[in-house]
């Protein structure tokens, strides 16, 4: 089963991480909606919101550029915004086996968010760690243990 959310396709913008999916069709054509996380986590207003703006669109550009639009227009969280642009907490992400996995780093310790292709949830376990590359393997290992969802 595919996942619906087209992590792939993610924009990082104003401290959120803007994911398209594809919300229906009309009259044979995709209509696309987003949903978003926010680098403040649950403490930022719009963390795991599905489309905000309350539009769509028949396209993926123009569904990331609604998004970022309402983004930029929003009156919420705009102090706690110029600190999160300068850090780019999405900056380092990968999308492996449909998940969305976000590697960040901490004083010299690295640790992650993970998102599975289904639903829009963080389930990372509490670890850190030494290297990107250590993070990222752990993971992939703990990924590739499970079995194929058909």
């Amino acid at each position: 089963m595919e996942s619906p959310f087209l992590y792939e396709q993610a924009l990082s913008a104003q401290d959120h991480l803007i994911i398209p999916f594809q919300y229906g069709q009309a009259g044979g054509y995709p209509i696309y909606s987003y949903a978003l996380l926010s680098a403040r986590g649950h403490r930022g207003t719009w963390h795991q919101a599905v489309n905000p703006a309350a539009l769509y669109s028949s396209s993926l550009s123009g569904i990331l550029d609604i998004a970022q639009e309402h983004l930029a227009n929003r009156v919420c969280d705009r102090s706690q915004a110029s600190h999160a642009r300068a850090s780019d907490a999405f900056r380092q992400r990968y999308v492996y086996r449909g998940h969305l996995l976000i590697v960040g780093e901490l004083r010299g310790k690295y640790f992650y968010d993970h998102y599975a292709p289904h639903e829009l949830r963080n389930i990372a376990a509490p670890k850190l760690f030494i290297s990107e590359p250590e993070c990222l393997s752990w993971i992939k290992l703990g990924l590739d243990r499970r079995p194929a969802r058909s």
